[in-house]
């Protein structure tokens, strides 16, 4: 019998988990770089957690969560977001009488049954941010800003920052009516599931990708049109604010995401390696959401991004990560490989961050050069017969940059650290 992955569940084979890896370093190190604290929620919430936080009208919610009823016939889901159980977690844990703002981030796996499509499986991967306790634009300045340094801290170009406001509660309320009374007498024109959403929730007619529903909505109504003066001034000042920063965006008038807690300031990040589904994240303010959930009332924004779409950009862009200082032991009998293992032992030991790599298959000495060029070593250190007898190692640089010497056992690591270092 033949096994297979399950559909939309996807392995992360060695090949591409250096690359997954040197991603989660750099999230990390940007994220706690701008005092953002790591927070880990389970995988599984009670159903109610992202029916109430998301929207029970979403896409997500209705049609795409795996949900099943546990032992005890309670509903239970698999995350398929990382916005709802956070704010969970920070009422539960009361964190808001810890600090008036907090600052979080997390990288972790989603779940949707969803068609899986280029760069989104039905599990996959985020990377996000969220700020709790500020209501000031100045919180989502630093959001917006953090987001372009850090996909400009991997190397990435050529991604757009689109940005819109829906304005408060009553503005989205006003906004929803209007693009209601616009698309009325066109029902007919979209599709099938254009024509349920506008029932459902209507806003969702915006996030179609059938170009029929795409043509229609070109002339719809824009958001920030119908803002009250304290959400105007709001997006007026973001607007101003990043563009003294120098963060480069493009407002998009159509722009509402498929969350229904967002309210103000939404934000999408796209890239052309994409293709047409060219997001590679999202986010915006949610500043109803920690109370709607049983909270008090706190302001909130954040964003999440698809590792999985960004690893396609970055394959686009030609990065690739390679282990640095890779030390390869050659060995050729066993007691040289027992030598070489008490050798490799003690450089991990003494110099922590290198990689240090033996052959345990009895392969030839050409064999093991190609072996120690493929894992792109510096250095190979021989260890034959002759060596272990006179307490030697034959120090190779794989660059050709000094001769092959012979060096005392009790030297090596001076040597490792004159040459590496």
């Amino acid at each position: 019998m033949k096994y297979n992955s399950v559909r939309g569940m996807e392995d992360v084979l060695p090949a591409d988990v250096r690359l997954w890896q040197w991603l989660e370093r750099k999230a990390s190190q940007e994220m706690e770089s701008c005092g953002y604290c790591q927070i880990r929620t389970p995988m599984l919430e009670e159903t109610a957690v992202f029916a109430r936080g998301i929207g029970e009208t979403t896409d997500i919610v209705s049609k795409e969560m795996y949900t099943f009823a546990d032992r005890k016939e309670r509903s239970l889901s698999l995350r398929p977001e990382g916005t709802a159980p956070i704010v969970r977690a920070y009422i539960e844990h009361g964190l808001s009488n810890l600090s008036p703002v907090h600052r979080f981030y997390y990288i972790g796996p989603m779940f949707r049954a969803e068609r899986p499509q280029k760069g989104r499986s039905r599990q996959f991967h985020q990377i996000g941010v969220e700020v709790i306790g500020s209501g000031s634009v100045f919180a989502d300045v630093e959001v917006i800003a953090q987001l372009d340094s850090f996909l400009k801290s991997l190397g990435l170009s050529g991604f757009r920052i689109k940005l819109n406001s829906l304005g408060c509660r009553d503005d989205k309320s006003k906004f929803a009516d209007s693009l209601g009374s616009y698309l009325k007498d066109k029902k007919a024109m979209l599709c099938e599931e254009c024509r349920a959403r506008m029932d459902r929730n209507v806003l969702r007619v915006l996030d179609c990708k059938n170009e029929a529903c795409a043509a229609v909505v070109r002339g719809a109504p824009n958001a920030a049109d119908g803002l009250c003066e304290g959400c105007s001034g709001h997006f007026a000042r973001l607007k101003e604010a990043l563009t003294s920063l120098g963060v480069a965006f493009e407002e998009a008038k159509n722009l509402v995401r498929g969350l229904d807690y967002y309210t103000g300031t939404v934000f999408e990040v796209t890239h052309p390696a994409l293709g047409s589904q060219d997001a590679i994240g999202a986010g915006g303010r949610y500043d109803n959401l920690v109370e709607d959930m049983g909270g008090h009332a706190a302001g909130a924004v954040g964003y999440a991004l698809g590792m999985e779409r960004i690893m396609i950009a970055l394959k686009n862009a030609g990065v690739g990560v390679k282990a640095d200082n890779v030390v390869y032991v050659a060995t050729f009998d066993d007691a040289a490989k027992i030598e070489g293992m008490r050798l490799s032992a003690l450089i991990r030991g003494r110099m922590p961050g290198l990689v240090v790599l033996q052959d345990i298959s009895g392969s030839s000495a050409k064999s093991q050069m190609r072996a120690a060029d493929k894992a792109g070593a510096k250095i190979v250190l021989i260890l034959g017969e002759d060596e272990v007898k006179n307490g030697k190692v034959t120090m190779k640089m794989m660059d050709n940059s000094a001769p092959q010497a012979s060096v005392d056992k009790g030297a090596v690591i001076e040597e490792l650290r004159r040459k590496i270092c």
